[in-house]
């Protein structure tokens, strides 16, 4: 939604808020957390030996936002317009939107989180609402990367998930075929 003309940062995120793609407490999408902890499982499964505390989080809450209650920084919010919009700007000036992504660099050993540039045609630049998208880059996959996307939020996709987890561990527990 951010980068409509019409509409500001906090404005956004007030919309996002009340379509249900954030959390019921946005900073807890905006700090980067949730996001870090999906860098830690893919990190994992590269097989790095990868903790919470490892990746550099760049955080999307102004310091001064952090402790206050929801209501209070929704209202408040507005005041860090003008740093956004900055950002945003300059991306459109280049013909690139911004993204907040994690990325995980299993040569390097290294995860963070970071709001980056992207040129229009990238397939991150086609995201739309609750979507996530993975791009692994390997080396069979280097000119041209594998692209994992999907729903990345809803009671549907949690609920899917979920079971299949009950389903792994009853058949690990030994319920045999389900």
């Amino acid at each position: 939604m951010f980068g409509v003309e019409s509409k500001s940062w906090s404005e956004c995120v007030a919309r996002a808020k009340a379509a249900g793609f954030t959390e019921p407490d946005p900073r807890d999408d905006l700090s980067g957390t949730d996001v870090a902890r999906k860098a830690v499982i893919l990190a994992r499964e590269c097989g790095l030996r990868t903790e919470l505390s490892d990746v550099h989080v760049q955080g999307l809450v102004p310091d001064s936002l952090t402790g206050v209650p929801v209501a209070e920084f929704l209202e408040r919010l507005p005041s860090h317009d003008v740093v956004m919009s900055a950002r945003y700007q300059e991306a459109k000036e280049s013909g690139e939107v911004l993204r907040y992504v994690a990325v995980v660099d299993a040569e390097a050993g290294s995860c963070e989180v970071v709001m980056r540039k992207y040129p229009r045609e990238h397939p991150f630049a086609a995201l739309k609402g609750s979507d996530n998208i993975v791009q692994f880059t390997t080396e069979r996959y280097d000119a041209n990367p594998l692209i994992v996307r999907g729903p990345g939020a809803g009671a549907a996709v949690t609920a899917a998930g979920a079971f299949s987890d009950i389903l792994h561990v009853a058949t690990h527990l030994g319920a045999g075929a389900l």
